[in-house]
């Protein structure tokens, strides 16, 4: 569908602010179901494109955009959603910030590139929520490392009788905490298991070795099962793990490397993931040895074996078969 005009929304915690780009209007609505639908009617009546030939664009700001993707998706709208700094870095040196001014160039940004730009598929109920409770077990997790890297300390300096309540209340955050990871963990697999669709996702790749049930869920969210990345090779640039040429004419021709711009947990979790596959994945650990034996760096080689998984989930995927480990068939 060919777009003619553009819609910048600024979302905040209680209001949304949305500009019209071709003919300049600007209007302030709540952010909520009421104001979504008063935004409707106010765009509808401004706009002189028809609504199919319009797009809404806005940037994800957590809680605080779903209800308007939801709503949007629900009223069978046009929209996308792009990262902040797409935007900023697009329009040059941009001085000044206020929320009119960043629906404009929200709108602006999406007017530029309206033949390029992609509509935004909204992820299945259970994906939604399984992302959920995979972020709050993620803030459990390192708030429980915290108390425990605390305790630890304490128990260094402090005598444990003559300070009973620090040493008490710690404790019992800390197996509170382990009791509520479980039961977010249950949930969790408990969505996986009743959904044939991401219950066979999880079963193939966690048929790979190194790859473990935390590393196979987010993939699956963040590829919104998938579906987001057409080729393996995206989305290593997205975990940041793709490596970038690094030259300009004569005077600089560095080495490839990865760039900082990337999703910094999924990248996190296949570094783990590959440590893992070096000790259990005989394959890959011949294969570390060899090159860490022609001084080949290990840094690098790491970030191959990263690759290397990616690969390997996205093959699965396709092929719809677990992964076979050739090598233990080998003579």
């Amino acid at each position: 569908m060919k777009i003619n005009e553009t819609v910048g929304i600024d979302v905040s915690k209680l209001k949304i602010d949305a500009f019209i780009h071709n003919n300049k209007k600007f209007k302030v609505f709540e952010n909520s179901r009421k104001g979504f639908k008063q935004t409707l009617k106010w765009v509808f009546k401004e706009n002189k494109c028809a609504i199919a030939n319009t797009l809404f664009i806005f940037e994800h700001t957590g809680i605080y955009s779903d209800n308007l993707s939801v709503f949007l998706s629900e009223e069978n709208i046009q929209f996308s959603i792009v990262p902040g700094l797409a935007v900023k870095r697009s329009l040059g040196i941009a001085r000044g910030k206020n929320d009119k001014v960043d629906a404009k160039r929200l709108a602006l940004y999406a007017y530029r590139l309206r033949e390029e730009i992609k509509q935004y598929v909204m992820p299945s109920d259970k994906l939604i929520k399984l992302k959920k409770l995979l972020s709050l077990r993620e803030r459990m997790v390192k708030q429980r490392a915290g108390y425990k890297s605390s305790l630890k300390e304490l128990k260094h300096f402090l005598k444990k009788t003559e300070n009973y309540v620090l040493f008490s209340t710690q404790k019992k955050l800390i197996n509170s905490m382990s009791k509520q990871i479980k039961v977010v963990d249950n949930e969790t697999n408990k969505i996986i298991r009743e959904d044939d669709e991401l219950n066979e996702l999880f079963r193939l790749l966690t048929s790979i070795k190194g790859i473990g049930a935390q590393t196979a869920m987010f993939v699956i969210v963040y590829t919104n099962g998938f579906t987001k990345f057409k080729t393996w090779r995206k989305f290593a640039s997205f975990c940041g793990t793709a490596p970038f040429p690094n030259t300009s004419g004569t005077s600089i021709n560095g080495r490839s490397k990865v760039s900082n711009l990337a999703n910094k947990k999924i990248k996190s979790l296949l570094d783990m993931c590959a440590k893992s596959a070096i000790q259990y994945n005989p394959e890959m650990k011949i294969y570390y040895q060899r090159r860490v034996a022609e001084k080949k760096n290990k840094r690098s080689t790491i970030n191959i074996i990263r690759n290397k998984l990616i690969a390997r989930m996205f093959a699965v995927v396709e092929r719809k078969s677990p992964y076979v480990d050739f090598m233990k068939y080998a003579a």
